[in-house]
């Protein structure tokens, strides 16, 4: 089979390693010889049940793991570090014939990428993700015009020209850039490929809905670009029925999650805040009447595609979100799955319980949303069409003769 290597600064310990890296690659696995470089954060790394879980997936599907630590800090060097740590790891493997293809998921592994195709000949898929550059921006991490800024879109500009396929994850990031970059994408190989889900994992719950109503938040909310003050408004206004019960699934410190909540002491007891493995979380998910997600707006989120969205359908949950972000309004209206709200005020809040109240009512709710994501979020189309685009470019390449 033709040796692949996929590299990321992801674990493949994390939910999103989980759900958006090795769920892919299993399918992939049929056709082509992985070897996946990640870097794990130390609580990943201390979980030996967790290491080896994955360990054996990766080995039942003949896939090579090269686990590295990930490191925070120092903040700047970090990621330099990292990269350096890659493309040594990179020309180690293409040396030794284990990667025809580059699979870079995201821009620092995808500029790590461009390096060894300068040096080696390497073909490489630039994975966008998302707009990284913006999504820094907009959490207070990078100033526009700044060095570092001037920097990563020099290595965004050139990966988009010279990588042998992109892959975004919004038709509307894919405006956005031929916009921008209309020579760099004229004549490139660009996909597009929403977040997937594991809908074998993420089905419908066989019990039926009973008891309270369970508004949910699956994910990170202490991101930067996620919309925590909205969550807690919507919390506050969905609270007023007295038998509501709340619940967040994360990652994060939970005392970070209640200090930046702040909820009135007689709102506390109805709030759970906890963790839950990334193997698991498909059961706290069916476990829920509404899952609800805020995001930031504006051109960092045109290519965010929200994998607990996807999530979420596939169990037959209906969302509650704002537009701005991707495609997850057009889905949601053309689909009809779930809310928008307009804004964190009182009344928009309230007008948003309103109209969920009126959906929860319809008999074929959960059947929409899973009909929703399948269509949308399913991880078998996901997966045909990464094969068919890793077919494509090394086709292409045997065909200009070019060697890595």
């Amino acid at each position: 089979m033709t040796p692949v290597l996929y590299i990321t600064r992801n674990g493949l310990c994390e939910p999103l390693g989980q759900s958006q890296v090795l769920a892919y690659l299993r399918g992939l696995s049929t056709d082509y010889a992985f070897t996946i470089v990640s870097f794990e954060k130390a609580e990943d790394l201390a979980d030996a049940e967790a290491m080896q879980r994955v360990s054996a997936i990766c080995e039942h599907h003949g896939i090579r793991w090269l686990p590295q630590r990930f490191r925070y800090n120092p903040p700047v060097l970090a990621p330099a570090l990292s990269m350096l740590q890659f493309l040594w790891l990179c020309l180690r493997e293409v040396r030794r014939g284990n990667a025809s293809l580059i699979h870079a998921r995201s821009y620092i592994p995808a500029a790590v990428a461009l390096l060894v195709n300068r040096l080696t000949g390497t073909p490489f898929i630039f994975d966008m993700r998302a707009l990284w550059p913006e999504e820094l921006i907009t959490a207070g991490r990078l100033r526009r015009g700044a060095v570092l800024h001037r920097a990563i879109n020099w290595a965004e500009r050139a990966c988009l020209r010279r990588a042998a396929g992109v892959v975004s994850l919004t038709h509307a990031a894919v405006d956005y850039l031929q916009s921008i970059y209309p020579h760099e994408l004229a004549g490139q190989r660009v996909t597009v490929i929403p977040t997937c889900a594991d809908l074998d994992r993420f089905v419908t719950s066989d019990q039926p809905a009973s008891g309270p109503r369970v508004y949910a938040c699956v994910g990170t909310v202490l991101s930067g670009w996620f919309r925590l003050d909205w969550l807690a408004a919507f919390f506050r206004a969905a609270a007023r029925d007295p038998h509501a019960r709340f619940e967040i699934v994360t990652r994060d410190a939970i005392d970070q999650v209640c200090d930046a909540l702040d909820f009135a002491p007689e709102l506390q007891w109805r709030i759970a805040i906890f963790p839950r493995a990334s193997h698991l979380v498909h059961e706290a998910v069916q476990a829920h009447s509404v899952s609800v997600m805020f995001f930031t707006e504006g051109l960092s989120k045109l290519g965010s595609s929200p994998t607990r969205m996807g999530e979420a359908l596939g169990c037959g949950i209906p969302v509650v979100a704002n537009a701005g972000v991707g495609d997850v309004a057009r889905i949601i209206a053309e689909h009809r799955v779930g809310v928008l709200v307009a804004d964190a005020g009182d009344a928009a809040m309230a007008a948003a319980l309103a109209e969920l109240d009126e959906l929860m009512q319809a008999p074929d709710l959960a059947q929409r949303c899973r009909k929703a994501a399948e269509e949308v979020f399913s991880l078998s189309a996901g997966t045909a069409a990464y094969k068919l685009l890793y077919r494509s470019i090394l086709a292409s390449v045997g065909a200009v003769g070019i060697q890595p």
